[in-house]
């Protein structure tokens, strides 16, 4: 089969010939996306102030991994002002669509962090000092995603945007309390309609340059790491969260890589250049390491589980 001849582009210009599907992505967004208010979400009437009444563990209303998820989940919301400067310096185009997407998307993700804070201070579900400390920390540490391209920091948010929201409705489940369970719910709405948006312009950006667009894909499929991955402790946390099933490499590679590759079509996808070709054939077998590595950690996780009820069933 004959290979295609790549058309390069660079960015402003694959941003210039975007930019009416930008506009109507937009529009179609600002359509669909519901005005909400974080306070609506909030039982401030739990509330007690912290100089009469100080904070105590005993006063949690989230223990164990639920308030480890909890506090990662706005650790990762805290970072915006990085992600800001990031989207701005891969999207921000000119005065138009782009740079109306880039505002209009860190207004909406600024509601996040706003509600879980207020969620987790007012309930007393985490140390509020220790909170505060470690947003300081997060902050200043910042995020840096190493200067992306247009076409790679579409792909990136795409899978990031979906992974988000898979992670923030599930950590609202396993929390059982029912007022977080709704924050949850609600702020995965935002981030289900941010990841269409950049899913949808990547997949625009395919009739442009599929194979660079195809390239893009496998690079952050293979290299993606989660925004929070420069937290404090990340690597243990994210453990625990895995080992309690609210975001794991099974739900990585059957809930968020595999629904986009299957949106874009990217095994289906003609007119590829050599270089692309051999990078699908790349992403196959990293998928194929990535099903197996899933597998070995769920038959792992069953066998400690099974020693942690043999030991409970000894103890009692």
């Amino acid at each position: 089969m004959a290979t295609a001849t790549r058309r390069r582009m660079s960015d402003q210009q694959l941003l210039a010939e975007l930019e009416p599907v930008a506009e109507a992505q937009l529009n179609a967004h600002e359509k669909i996306a519901e005005e909400w208010f974080p306070h609506d979400f909030v039982p401030y009437s739990m509330g007690r102030d912290f100089d009469t009444d100080p904070w105590t563990p005993d006063q949690a209303r989230l223990t164990g991994v639920a308030q480890i998820a909890f506090e990662v989940n706005l650790m990762t919301e805290d970072n915006l002002p990085s992600y800001h400067r990031e989207i701005h310096a891969m999207f921000g185009h000119g005065d138009g669509a782009w740079i109306n997407w880039v505002h209009r998307w860190t207004a909406e993700e600024g509601r996040h962090s706003i509600v879980l804070r207020d969620y987790l201070v007012v309930t007393r579900a985490v140390d509020p000092y220790e909170m505060e400390r470690a947003r300081m920390a997060q902050v200043q540490t910042g995020y840096d995603h190493d200067n992306k391209g247009t076409l790679t920091g579409m792909a990136y948010v795409a899978f990031q945007e979906l992974a988000t929201r898979v992670s923030h409705r599930n950590t609202g489940k396993y929390s059982q309390d029912p007022i977080a369970d709704r924050i949850m719910a609600r702020i995965a709405k935002d981030e289900n309609l941010h990841m269409r948006f950049y899913r949808d312009m990547l997949g625009a950006a395919m009739h442009v340059d599929p194979s660079a667009a195809l390239e893009a894909i496998v690079d952050e499929v293979v290299g993606f790491e989660m925004p929070g991955a420069g937290m404090h402790n990340f690597m243990r946390k994210s453990a625990q969260i895995a080992d309690a099933g609210i975001y794991d490499l099974r739900i990585h590679h059957d809930e968020i890589v595999w629904p986009l590759l299957r949106h874009w079509k990217v095994f289906e996808l003609e007119g590829l250049d050599e270089q692309a070709e051999r990078r699908r054939e790349e992403l196959a077998t990293f998928l194929e390491g990535l099903d197996a590595q899933a597998t070995r950690f769920e038959e792992k996780r069953e066998h400690r589980k099974a020693r942690r009820a043999a030991r409970d069933a000894r103890t009692n």
